[in-house]
């Protein structure tokens, strides 16, 4: 029995881990037996925490694997994801000791398969349209010859060459090129920032601000056009106030950019025919009209003159339009030495008619009916009225005499109540009123004195009472009013009490 007791259990042996440290070595085993991994499924739940860290899950059918995308990383993803997305994530697996899990720090996702992009591009081309991002009233015309073009792709490309060799065929215009990339993680960020650029530019500024924007990219698969999916690049077309050509891919190629952008050309050349006009078609167009102008112009200057002929031959010659007035000029100068000899005649005889009618007895008569119509007028102007006038303004002046004499009587009555009240208040507060009350001012001369050394200093003191003034000292008098005043009554004592000493 002794012999079992002593002999250890199975594992006795085995070394003791505390919880970190067998935390730790799962995490060195787990890192160090995968290393870097790629891991293809189904987007599950997504959380971006307030840190800006990207948690999610990556699932099938039967497990469900816990990913990671730090802040820093979240920038280099080319995909990010979506809850329902199929895709291939890349990176490292490891643990977390303290809630015993392990997960997946993926610093890559990539879409599984062309099928996955066509759903994701639906979706958010469903949720863009829903938001009025692609309605044909919000679109810009774009202008019909722009001074600065700004051109949104790769500098290194066969697109720029393409587009500066056509609009150099057409119309020469200013460009300013904004490098991107085209393709890559990188693309839907520095598109966004490009648009946005061109926009923030000041117009008439150094770097003056272009008038239409080409967002252009080469042919491609559905991977490498990717970028110009992204929900980034079709907000900032739709925000956008310059207007915007899309010019991505080929003919056959469709992305967002063109559902949101202001027109879509099949191709960069395109875009290029878009943005300006043919030199030579304009040149021919004003050659043609300046022939045009030129023809209407001698056509309405034949025409009008062969008016003015056709008019110039209905109308009478000069000399047939001054016949008539010159015989009646002829007329009326022979008839005017009659007219005025005749005249004068009746003129004389009118005099003569007007000079017998005026006679000296007839004058004298006429002077004679003037004075009596002067006397009967004079007899009717009598005194009365003015004298009865003048006894109104009479009676007038004597009310308002009255009236005047009454306000000043008044008026004097109340100036000498208001001096008998002031002179009472002035008797009131005259200190003679105080010296009635048994005070007494001392003067030394005509200084006051108000202390005991004033008055042993004086060499004559003169004390004012209510009744008259004594002097003392060498040149004293004999008080000016000697009448004795009655002694004030003293106060009558009551039982127990003490009298005054005084």
């Amino acid at each position: 029995m002794s012999d079992l007791l002593d002999d250890p259990s199975p594992g006795q042996n085995a070394p003791e881990f505390s919880v970190s440290e067998i935390s730790g070595e799962i995490k060195k085993t787990l890192e160090g037996s995968f290393g870097r991994v790629r891991v293809r499924g189904e987007v599950g739940r997504v959380f971006k925490a307030r840190s800006g860290h990207l948690y999610y899950d990556i699932k099938d059918d039967r497990s469900v694997l816990a990913c990671t995308t730090w802040k820093g990383q979240i920038s280099g993803l080319s995909v990010v994801p979506e809850e329902g997305l199929e895709v291939v994530v890349t990176g490292r697996l490891t643990a977390f000791g303290g809630q015993s899990k392990y997960n997946m720090n993926v610093d890559e996702v990539a879409v599984a398969g062309q099928g996955a992009l066509m759903a994701l591009l639906e979706k958010r081309k469903a949720q863009l349209a829903s938001e009025g991002l692609f309605a044909p009233e919000r679109k810009k015309p774009l202008p019909y010859l722009p001074q600065i073009i700004g051109v949104v792709t790769s500098p290194s490309g066969a697109v720029i060459r393409d587009i500066l060799h056509r609009l150099r065929d057409r119309f020469p215009r200013k460009v300013l090129v904004w490098p991107v990339a085209v393709q890559g993680s990188n693309c839907a960020p520095e598109v966004a920032r490009a648009i946005e650029g061109f926009n923030n530019l000041s117009p008439g500024g150094a770097l003056p601000r272009p008038d239409l924007i080409i967002v252009a990219r080469g042919g491609g698969s559905i991977e490498d056009l990717w970028g110009f999916n992204e929900e980034i690049v079709a907000r900032a077309v739709a925000a956008s106030q310059i207007p915007l050509i899309s010019a991505v891919g080929h003919e056959t190629d469709t992305t967002l950019i063109d559902y949101v952008s202001d027109l879509r050309a099949p191709t960069p050349t395109a875009a290029a025919e878009h943005a300006v006009p043919v030199r030579l078609e304009l040149l021919g167009w004003v050659e043609n009209q300046g022939a045009r102008m030129a023809n209407a112009t001698s056509r309405a200057v034949q025409l009008r003159r062969q008016r003015l002929g056709d008019v110039a031959r209905a109308l009478p010659r000069p000399d047939t339009l001054l016949e008539t007035p010159r015989q009646r000029l002829d007329r009326v100068s022979d008839r005017l030495p009659n007219a005025l000899i005749s005249g004068v005649q009746r003129r004389k005889l009118t005099l003569s008619e007007r000079a017998a009618s005026l006679r000296p007895a007839t004058l004298r008569s006429l002077v004679d009916a003037r004075k009596d119509r002067l006397k009967n007028l004079s007899s009717r102007l009598t005194l009365r009225p003015i004298q009865q006038d003048t006894a109104r303004k009479r009676d007038a002046l004597d009310r308002i005499s009255k009236r005047l004499n009454a306000a000043q009587t008044s008026r004097i009555e109340r100036h000498a109540d208001r001096l008998s009240a002031t002179a009472r208040q002035l008797e009131i507060l005259s200190y003679k009123a105080t010296l009635s009350r048994g005070y007494a001012v001392v003067r030394d001369g005509d200084a006051l004195v108000t202390n005991t050394l004033g008055a042993r200093n004086a060499a004559a003191l003169s004390i004012e009472f209510a009744d008259g003034t004594v002097e003392i000292g060498a040149n004293a008098a004999t008080p000016k009013k000697t009448a004795p005043k009655p002694a004030a009554p003293k106060p009558p004592k009551t039982p127990g009490e003490q009298g005054s000493l005084f």
